[in-house]
């Protein structure tokens, strides 16, 4: 029988848990069918055999296991007594994540994740019950298979809640996260312990992808001799350049028309931010490289990654080859991007690779602050909230639309006077963002 082993599903991952068995002990799998679901240190995914014939499951569901650690047997004939996935095991029974639980964008970015994830970090696995049923489920019985999201399942398997006893108020009676959180006064993981001075206390566990970034953050913070810079950027051409922007993605054609086709999106300031920063790092390339056992690793390509909050976490997905992209293109790509981390859709290969990371918090009101660099990476541009403000213009105090750029960069990379020039660079190119268009 050939033997299928934890897979590694990214660069980081060292082990894995088996969150569901998607297939059933006993049953026959094709090649390239879904197999099991894994949960790394950056996502759940799904795990597609890569041999065909008669499956026996050797690891548990639940189970921890390192890279290239045994999980399975397919060969041929039946097998034994093995142990056996919780819940149902038919691959139909796969079900997306809550669509009332999507995350805000932007954020200091700190660990990033990597085929196909079903939701990121914070998922296991739901059902789907064939037939569609109305209104809201009534509890089922014991043994029944639960219709329950993946986020709504996991919650309840931490909190020790019984999805059987609950009625779902979610599309054709499925249980959500509301659901599992009105029935309980602990939301996710908590041990309470005895009230003190400072009130009932319940302790949280991470989950894996939150341990990942706690553990990226005091690994950049106890590694990386870091400085910081900042920046004023009078952004008024920028304004006028996006409103220019907005009404030509605003003049559609009639939906009837030949060649009609949908809005376009009208790029964003970030999406300046990430085009000036890609334009400015092919002509700084050390800002574009990393520090590695010594040396410095310098990258032909331009890969800039874009911080976006997910469920209690911070995903990085990123736009390759950006210096050579046109404004355009980056301001589709980003919002896909971001779209595809909120429904939990992303996938590995647009999670990694990045060469400098853009963080905003602009959209929160945040003047200015100072991100935690992504290791290996030289450097991490923060960026604050665009806002009019008094300036001295043309020799008088005018006011004019302004926005405060840090940059974050890692000492043994760049020096001083180089990342003084690239954040120059970046200002120069929004404040004449012509260039951005080209």
């Amino acid at each position: 029988m050939a033997e299928i082993m934890m897979p590694r599903l990214s660069d980081t991952m060292e082990e894995g848990i088996i969150l569901r068995w998607l297939k059933g002990n006993g049953e026959e799998v094709a090649r390239g069918e879904e197999l099991v679901e894994i949960e790394t240190d950056k996502a759940t995914m799904t795990y597609e055999s890569d041999q065909a014939g008669v499956l026996e499951i050797v690891a548990e569901t639940g189970s921890t296991l390192p890279v290239g650690a045994l999980i399975a047997r397919v060969g041929t004939g039946s097998v034994g007594t093995a142990p056996a996935a919780s819940e149902g095991t038919n691959a139909a029974d796969i079900a997306t994540a809550d669509s009332d639980e999507g995350p805000a964008s932007g954020g200091p970015a700190m660990g990033q994740p990597e085929p196909t994830p079903t939701a990121l970090g914070d998922a296991s696995a739901a059902a789907v019950s064939a037939e569609p049923s109305h209104g809201a489920q009534a509890p089922s019985s014991e043994g029944e298979r639960v219709k329950a999201s993946p986020l709504a399942r996991r919650i309840a398997d931490e909190s020790g809640v019984d999805l059987h006893t609950l009625t779902g108020s979610g599309p054709g009676g499925r249980i959500v996260k509301a659901d599992v959180l009105a029935s309980t006064t602990v939301a996710v993981t908590g041990i309470e312990g005895v009230a003190t001075a400072k009130g009932k206390t319940t302790t949280v566990d991470l989950s894996r992808t939150q341990q990942t970034i706690a553990r990226r953050m005091a690994e950049s913070k106890a590694t990386i001799p870091d400085f910081t810079l900042q920046i004023d950027v009078d952004m008024e051409e920028c304004v006028e350049l996006r409103a220019q922007l907005k009404q030509i993605s605003q003049h559609e054609r009639e939906p009837d028309s030949p060649g009609a086709r949908e809005q376009l999106k009208a790029p964003t300031y970030n999406d300046m931010v990430v085009k000036a920063s890609a334009l400015a790092l092919r002509e700084h390339p050390t800002a574009n490289g990393s520090y590695r056992d010594g040396r410095l690793q310098l990258y032909s390509r331009v890969n800039v990654g874009v911080a976006v909050a997910a469920e209690n976490a911070l995903v990085v997905p990123t736009v390759f080859d950006a210096d050579s992209k046109s404004l355009g293109e980056i301001a589709r790509e980003t919002h896909t991007l971001a779209e595809r981390v909120r429904s939990a859709t992303i996938t590995p290969p647009e999670l990694g690779g990045g060469t400098f990371t853009v963080s905003n918090l602009g959209m929160y009101g945040v003047k200015s602050f100072t991100a935690i660099i992504n290791p290996p990476q030289a450097g991490i541009l923060s960026v604050g909230t665009l806002a009019p403000r008094a300036v001295v213009h043309e020799g008088e105090l005018a006011p004019r639309h302004t926005m405060t750029l840090t940059l974050a960069c890692d000492h043994r990379i760049l020096y001083g006077a180089e990342a003084a020039q690239f954040l120059a660079r970046i200002r120069e190119l929004l404040q004449a963002p012509a260039a951005l268009t080209l």
